[in-house]
């Protein structure tokens, strides 16, 4: 068998093993060592395997990662996740949906601290979607702002893929979360859009919030 069609069917078998739950990275150790065995021999494969997740786990240059994780659970420890949205709130409460905008707002925000898109989703989650349906937001707009928000991320540096990507490409990871800084901000802005726009198209979705005068907003 030719090394193109075993790759296919390692993919295959990949994708089979992690829609049946698998976890994705004993999916993936499972089928790289016996990809590895079939093509070499079984003694090759397990002295990969006995070398190159100690190397890959001890790397310097991967030492930032879990450091931003734990920063973006001390913050949200902190109640900083909290305070974030409860500013955007102030100031984006008056647009249409304002709940849904502040919550794209606060996400922008705490992607920022911790640099991971799955714990941006799960900490704003657990802030913004009690205070939707206190509101009486429609549930498809309030877990779909929350999820599109999380993915920001990815964006706005510090971002953990990006450090992934400057690591294994050899290219300057400060130069890359320099780049990502407009992006992401523009991203979040037409988020903020797209939510006012179907928010005025179907007003049911999202009732009017509280509004706020200067004072309150300047003094979060």
């Amino acid at each position: 068998m030719s090394l193109t069609a075993t790759a296919f069917i390692g993919i295959l078998i990949l994708l089979a093993l992690m829609f049946l739950g698998m976890n994705i990275g004993a999916a993936m150790l499972f089928v790289g060592f016996g990809g590895y065995f079939y093509v070499v021999n079984f003694h090759a494969a397990l002295g990969v395997l006995q070398t190159i997740p100690s190397t890959q786990a001890s790397a310097y240059s991967l030492v930032v990662i879990p450091l931003f994780v734990l920063m973006g659970n001390f913050a949200f420890a902190a109640g900083m996740s909290e305070g974030l949205y409860d500013v955007a709130h102030k100031w984006l409460g008056r647009l249409p949906g304002g709940l849904a905008c502040a919550t794209i707002a606060a996400c922008a925000g705490f992607g920022a601290i911790c640099g991971s898109t799955t714990a941006t989703a799960a900490t704003m989650g657990t802030v913004a979607l009690p205070e939707m349906r206190k509101y009486g937001y429609d549930d498809a707009l309030s877990t779909g702002t929350v999820s599109v928000g999380g993915t920001l991320g990815i964006m706005i540096p510090p971002s953990t893929p990006m450090i992934i990507y400057g690591i294994i490409a050899q290219v300057s990871i400060g130069r890359l979360f320099a780049a990502g800084v407009i992006p992401g901000v523009l991203l979040a802005a037409l988020l903020i859009l797209s939510v006012v726009i179907m928010v005025k198209r179907n007003p049911e979705i999202a009732p009017k919030s509280d509004k706020f005068t200067f004072m309150e907003k300047s003094n979060p």
